[in-house]
C-alpha cells in the first residue's frame, strides 16, 4: 500500500530533495529553494510518496494555478520502480485533483534523442495510467516537452500563465515558447 503525505519535516525534504537532484536532469530543474519558497506561498505542494511503514518510495511536485494542477515532477526510487508503486501513487494523485484540469510534461518523444527509449517508456507509463495526449508542444528552458492531459484540455496560453504567474514573467517569460 502506498500512501502520498505532505513532506513538512526536514527529513522528508532532505530525501526528497536528493531523489529530485538525482532524478531530473539539470536543465530541467527548478532551484530547489524556489520551490521551497513557492510551497510558503501556497502554489506549490512537495510530497513524499511513502509505503504503509514510512519508508521512503519517491515524490510528487505540482504547481497549483486557479483550477489547474501540474504534476511539475514525479519520481520513484530507482530500486522501487517495477513493482507498481509509481502507478499506485500516480492513481492517488489523480484522486487527489479529481475535479481539477491535471496535466503533466514529458521530455518529447517522437524526436531524435540520446534518451529516445527512456522517454518513449516514460509516455507509456502515463498514456498506461489514465493520461492523454494533448499535441501541445513546448520548449521549456530550451527542452522540448509534451504535455499529457487527465481528460482535459489546456492551451498554450493557460500553460503559459500558470508559469508566468507562479514563477514571474522575468524568470519564465522568455523560457517558453509553443512548438
Amino acid at each position: 500500500m502506498v500512501t502520498i503525505m505532505q513532506a513538512c519535516d526536514s527529513v522528508r525534504l532532505a530525501r526528497i530533495e536528493k531523489l529530485y537532484r538525482e532524478a531530473f536532469p539539470a536543465q530541467e530543474r527548478k532551484p530547489f529553494q524556489l520551490i521551497l519558497d513557492k510551497r510558503a506561498e501556497g502554489d506549490v505542494e512537495i510530497q513524499s510518496i511513502e509505503g504503509e511503514s514510512g519508508q521512503f518510495y519517491g515524490l510528487a511536485i505540482t504547481i497549483l494555478y486557479q483550477d489547474m494542477v501540474l504534476l511539475d515532477y514525479f519520481a520513484i526510487q530507482p530500486e522501487q520502480r517495477g513493482n507498481g508503486i509509481g502507478s499506485q501513487a500516480f492513481a492517488l494523485l489523480r484522486g487527489k485533483y479529481a475535479g481539477k484540469r491535471f496535466f503533466l510534461e514529458i521530455e518529447r518523444t517522437g524526436v531524435e534523442a540520446e534518451n529516445a527509449l527512456f522517454r518513449q517508456k516514460r509516455k507509456a507509463f502515463y498514456l498506461r495510467n489514465g493520461m492523454q495526449e494533448s499535441f501541445l508542444f513546448v520548449r521549456l528552458f530550451g527542452v522540448e516537452m509534451e504535455v499529457l492531459v487527465d481528460g482535459c484540455s489546456i492551451c498554450f496560453e493557460e500553460y503559459k500563465r500558470l508559469y508566468t504567474d507562479t514563477f514571474g514573467e522575468t524568470r519564465m517569460g522568455k523560457q517558453i515558447h509553443r512548438l
